[in-house]
C-alpha cells in the first residue's frame, strides 16, 4: 500500500480513481506534522498532482486544526472537483476546519446518522497589550467570515447565514440527521467507528457539548494500555506545537 509523505494512505487506486483518508490533524506544513496522520497543504498539493484526472473518494475522521491550512486544502480539492467527481464521506467526525473540508467535493458529503459535523468560531491564544488583543479579535472575526462564506454555499433551502452564525457561536455538534437540517448533505446508515480527537477537542472544546463517548478510546481485546510516559510526551508535544502556531498567527496578523 503506497504512502505519500507519510501523511496519506491511498487505497483502491486505479487508473480512474483513488481513495484518500484525512485521519489526523490539519497543520500548516511538514514541521507541524508531529504524527504520521497529520496533513498539510503541500502534501495535499502533491497528492492531487499525482491523481490528476482521477475521481476521488475522500474519507474524513478529524478534529480539525489550522484554519488557514484547512481553507487552502478546501480550495485545492475544489479545483480538482471542478474537473473530476469527488465524493467526501465523514467516517466519524468532521470537526472545526475539517468540517469545511467536508464540503470540498463535487457531490454533497455523505455523513452517517451517528457521525458528527462540529462547527464553531475560530479560536487562538494571544498575548500583548489591549491594542494587540483587539487586533487579534478583529482578525478572528475576519477568519470566521471566511468560514461562513464556505458554509453558505452548501446550505439547505430556507437556511440563512444568520442560522449558521448561531451554530458557530454555540459550538454545535451535529450528527448526520441534525446536520441535514442545515446543510446539503446525504445521510447514510450508522456505522461503528471511533472518531478522531484532535488537539482542539482534547484541550479546548466545551466538554459539556462533546458527544458522550467521543473521548473513550476502544482497545482491541488483549491490547496493552497506553504507556503513561508516552501519553504525557504526546501532550507536551501538542502544547509545543500550539505555541508555535500562536506565534505564527501573531506574526501574520501584525
Amino acid at each position: 500500500m503506497p504512502k505519500i509523505l507519510n501523511c496519506f494512505e491511498i487505497k483502491n487506486e486505479t487508473e480512474q480513481s483513488a481513495d484518500l483518508y484525512f485521519y489526523g490533524d490539519i497543520v500548516s506544513d511538514w514541521w507541524g506534522a508531529w504524527d504520521e496522520a497529520d496533513q498539510y497543504p503541500d502534501a495535499v498539493k502533491n497528492f492531487l498532482a499525482a491523481q490528476e484526472g482521477k475521481d476521488l473518494n475522500i474519507y474524513i475522521n478529524s478534529g480539525g486544526g489550522s484554519v488557514f491550512a484547512g481553507i487552502a486544502i478546501y480550495n485545492m480539492i475544489k479545483r480538482h472537483a471542478a474537473k473530476n467527481k469527488v465524493q467526501v464521506i465523514v467516517d466519524g467526525l468532521a470537526g472545526s476546519i475539517a468540517s469545511v473540508i467536508a464540503f470540498a467535493g463535487s457531490e454533497p458529503p455523505k455523513i452517517p446518522s451517528n457521525a458528527f459535523l462540529m462547527i464553531h468560531n475560530p479560536w487562538t491564544s494571544s498575548e500583548g497589550n489591549a491594542a494587540d488583543l483587539r487586533k487579534m479579535a478583529d482578525a478572528l472575526d475576519e477568519v470566521a467570515v471566511g468560514m461562513m462564506n464556505i458554509y453558505d454555499k452548501h446550505l439547505r433551502e430556507g437556511v440563512t447565514a444568520e442560522d449558521v452564525k448561531k451554530l458557530m457561536d454555540a459550538e454545535s455538534w451535529l450528527n448526520g440527521e441534525q446536520a441535514a437540517k442545515y446543510f446539503d448533505i446525504e445521510v447514510t446508515d450508522a456505522v461503528e467507528i471511533a472518531a478522531a480527537c484532535g488537539d482542539y477537542i482534547l484541550n479546548s472544546a466545551d466538554k459539556s457539548k462533546v458527544p458522550k463517548g467521543l473521548f473513550e478510546k476502544k482497545q482491541p481485546q488483549g491490547a496493552e494500555k497506553p504507556n503513561a510516559d508516552e501519553e504525557k510526551a504526546k501532550r507536551e508535544t501538542a502544547k509545543a506545537r500550539d505555541a508555535v502556531m500562536r506565534s505564527y498567527i501573531k506574526m501574520i496578523t501584525q
